[in-house]
């Protein structure tokens, strides 16, 4: 079965496919900083889980500061809390046209680039089992983390020129990102492009889908996929656009409704989500995610194209005991 096959086949298989890789902390005795800065750890952290629970596929560390840092970006890191993004590396307003001319596309390997392909690599070769994903960002949402949340939101309509040219880097470093763990052999990648849901449709189309299509155009095949994770408020209204960017399956947040997404998204593509981390993984208890997974369930029963997952990354604090209960209700639907 090729993996063009085996995402085809998801809803069939029957079993849930959580973005869950930091909650091995609970597991390991290790603490987030280690993981995000050994290679072996972090590897030892998805084969704990995929040990712990017969999951779909194993996914890695969603760690997102990861490709800023490599562009230079300075981090805030605690030994429990998942690296974040401080500053901003490039400014319109600062630096204009000559700055982001001067920002240097880093290579493969620069930052902890090279740490996080080795750990997918190392689980790769830990979990036979099942198919193992990567964690990348996206292209605007990494362009974001360069210029600032803020600032990367307004520029689309005042700086449209400069937004361009930090995409263009950031869709050029992206591409040999992935091509890496392709290289590294993985089965795939969950690219985040959570920022990006945060546009305009009209926007989301200008400064997100070209991009997005480019990176995955450039590594998808038979044997490697992309799964496009959006966790905005806004993508309700984008999947015209979203539906046409060629990724094998999407994943959403519980920002929106999930049937009203399966609705709106063409039948044959694949779509899942989308238990909310904060509320349930991390604040709920096991009979409210049972619940939630139920109720969803039932909601999503007439669409061949579903599976279970939860909205976005869950966090490392959350629950053992819910992370249990969401996968024993899965597996019951």
């Amino acid at each position: 079965m090729t993996m063009l096959d085996w995402v085809r086949n998801l809803p069939k298989i029957g079993k849930t496919l959580p973005l869950l890789s930091f909650p091995s902390v609970a597991l390991t005795g290790e603490t987030v900083y280690t993981v995000t800065h050994d290679a072996k750890k972090q590897a030892e952290g998805v084969k704990a889980i995929a040990d712990a629970l017969d999951l779909a596929a194993a996914v890695t560390m969603m760690d997102l500061s990861v490709e800023a840092e490599a562009f230079g970006a300075e981090l805030s890191v605690s030994d429990d809390e998942v690296p974040t993004v401080l500053g901003e590396v490039v400014s319109a307003e600062d630096d204009g046209m000559e700055g982001v001319e001067a920002l240097r596309v880093p290579k493969v390997g620069d930052g902890r680039t090279a740490l996080y392909v080795e750990a997918a690599r190392l689980a790769k070769s830990y979990v036979t089992d099942r198919p193992t994903l990567a964690g990348v960002i996206g292209p605007y949402s990494l362009a974001g983390r360069l210029m600032g949340v803020t600032e990367a939101l307004m520029n689309c309509l005042c700086e449209e020129e400069f937004t361009h040219a930090v995409l263009r880097k950031a869709t050029d470093f992206l591409k040999a990102y992935a091509l890496a763990y392709k290289e590294a052999g993985l089965d795939g990648i969950v690219m985040a492009e959570p920022l990006a849901g945060l546009l305009s449709p009209d926007l989301e189309e200008v400064f997100s889908a070209p991009y997005v299509k480019e990176i995955i155009d450039a590594v998808q095949d038979d044997d490697f996929v992309v799964i496009y994770h959006n966790c905005g408020p806004n993508i309700a209204d984008m999947t015209a656009s979203l539906a046409q960017n060629g990724a094998a399956a999407y994943h959403f947040g519980d920002a929106v409704d999930l049937v009203t997404m399966l609705e709106r998204m063409p039948s044959d593509k694949i779509i899942l989500g989308n238990i909310s981390p904060s509320e349930e993984f991390v604040g709920g208890t096991s009979d409210s995610i049972k619940a939630a997974v139920e109720d969803l369930s039932k909601r999503a029963a007439g669409y061949q194209n579903f599976v279970l997952s939860s909205g976005c990354d869950i966090p490392p604090h959350a629950k053992w005991e819910n992370i249990k209960a969401f996968v024993e209700a899965g597996g019951k639907q």
